[in-house]
């Protein structure tokens, strides 16, 4: 065990619940599958580390109290989830209104009819749709105080975690990534570029009516 105690007998427990969160079929991996179809690995990896990187803010956000300030503020609360909640249904909107028109995949320059989207665009929805996730702040509120002792340093420990937390999640996302790249033939069918844009939207748009139609926990 170091002097901080940043190992501790409480690592393995941590590693395996951020392994099956992180595997866990869930918004984030539905937006690196979205974007990879849409531009190619390269966007979908840059999509995984701008997601990921959303956690090192809520890591800071939860070791400095800000979080327990968000659930005993029901009006801040409210804010962040229906902002959070917009964000992803306005990202399904996009997916299924690219479905309609049957446009076809971007895949390692496969599909020359597509049209690009702007350099930032990926990590920008990446890291937005993490940071204004309101579930990421409750869970890192609930979980990484189990994994910090008294008189560990909160935010250095909490940034640690969150660390550990940003390599599993790229991990398993970016071989997502590559999973989606390597199916380059099959994306290159518009037909299955609707389908893909279609079923990512709908799934989209519902994550975001769910969070927001949530009530406040507590």
């Amino acid at each position: 065990m170091t002097d901080w105690g940043f190992i501790d007998s409480q690592l393995w427990a941590f590693l395996i619940a951020v392994t099956l969160l992180s595997i866990s079929p869930g918004v984030d991996t539905l937006l690196v599958i979205r974007n990879t179809a849409r531009g190619g690995v390269k966007d979908g990896v840059v999509t995984s580390l701008a997601i990921c990187s959303g956690l090192f803010v809520h890591a800071t956000i939860s070791a400095l109290g800000i979080s327990l300030i968000l659930l005993q503020s029901a009006w801040a609360f409210h804010a962040l989830k229906i902002l959070g909640a917009a964000y992803l249904v306005w990202l399904g909107v996009a997916s299924l209104k690219a479905a309609w028109r049957a446009q076809g995949l971007r895949v390692k320059g496969v599909l020359h009819g597509a049209k690009p989207v702007g350099r930032w665009q990926p990590a920008k929805e990446g890291l937005l749709s993490n940071v204004l996730n309101p579930k990421t702040i409750v869970f890192y509120m609930a979980f990484l105080p189990q994994f910090i002792a008294p008189g560990d340093p909160a935010l250095a420990k909490s940034l640690w975690l969150a660390g550990i937390h940003f390599v599993i999640a790229n991990a398993w996302q970016i071989s997502v990534a590559l999973m989606i790249g390597g199916a380059s033939q099959w994306l290159a069918s518009a037909r299955f570029a609707q389908v893909l844009n279609g079923l990512t939207g709908s799934v989209l748009v519902a994550f975001g009516l769910k969070l927001a139609l949530e009530q406040r926990p507590g």
